[in-house]
């Protein structure tokens, strides 16, 4: 299958575009620069000149594909109002893409977060935010599943809130980046709020399968750790930094402060038994030990 991908540069999509590559697709890779087409080329794939707000190019880059993977993101999270550029920068171009494949039949996976529900771990049937700081992005995954009805088999791969490699990426990838800069691995509240996590390489198989195999409508969870305290995530990070880990005041994590203060453990139940999926790499707090002071 010849696959268009965004975000083909990033932790993720990297990790995607190899897992595409060595099991037999070929791969056109969305580039905003030079050192992005550099970076493409060098990986093996295909690189296609453009950025995530060149509708243009992405519905040209659709058109030409079997399929799309879509997981480019613009990671702004310095003030709310760049949070919303950012939600609105990808509803145009994930609106974009689905209406390009409408009436192909042609497979469109997107990307989402895993849903947080009360008392309990979430499920692929749980409906995701639609509120809240990101909850832009919810809608747009909403109104992108319901073109299975306009002949686009669509789907979901919902992501927890860190996804990593090498002890980098994600929310815990944040405590990191803050807890450098502040001289704390600090946490909001007593810690006890769980976050879920997977490891890149086992996220990239299951947006292959997703690709592959996945019905039209259809949400999966790429979820390994169901839910790691937020305290201990910051005790491994304070150990490797040689920093205190410690509570502190939730708007100390600005826009994602509320995000970062929920418990929100999920499971991955239903989507191991219908695709298969079954991670292999390590868990985030064993990752997390390559973190270097």
């Amino acid at each position: 299958m010849k696959v268009f991908i965004t975000g083909g540069t990033g932790l993720i999509g990297s990790a995607v575009v190899a897992e595409l590559l060595a099991n037999g697709h070929t791969v056109v890779a969305l580039a905003r620069s030079d050192s992005a087409e550099a970076a493409v080329r060098a990986a093996g794939a295909a690189p296609w000149r453009g950025g995530l707000a060149d509708l243009n190019v992405l519905r040209a880059g659709a058109d030409q594909a079997d399929g799309v993977i879509h997981l480019a993101f613009r990671n702004d999270f310095s003030s709310a109002e760049a949070v919303a550029s950012s939600v609105a920068e990808e509803t145009a171009a994930l609106l974009t893409l689905g209406e390009t494949l409408v009436g192909s039949n042609r497979p469109l996976v997107t990307v989402s977060g895993t849903p947080w529900v009360p008392g309990r771990l979430s499920t692929e049937s749980d409906p995701i935010p639609t509120d809240g700081p990101v909850g832009g992005r919810g809608r747009t995954v909403g109104e992108i599943l319901a073109l299975e009805s306009r002949g686009v088999r669509t789907s979901a791969v919902r992501l927890p809130r860190t996804v990593h490699n090498n002890g980098d990426g994600g929310f815990a990838g944040l405590l990191t980046q803050i807890a450098r800069r502040t001289g704390v691995s600090g946490y909001p509240g007593d810690g006890t709020q769980r976050w879920p996590a997977v490891h890149a390489l086992d996220a990239a198989v299951l947006f292959r399968l997703a690709l592959e195999s996945a019905p039209a409508g259809t949400a999966w969870h790429a979820v390994d750790d169901e839910g790691d305290a937020v305290r201990d995530i910051a005790a491994v990070i304070g150990r490797r930094l040689g920093v205190p880990a410690r509570s502190v005041p939730q708007d100390n994590f600005g826009p994602l402060g509320a995000i970062f203060a929920m418990d929100q453990p999920s499971s991955s139940a239903h989507t191991r038994a219908a695709l298969g999926w079954e991670p292999t790499h390590p868990k985030l707090l064993a990752d997390l030990e390559h973190i270097q002071a």
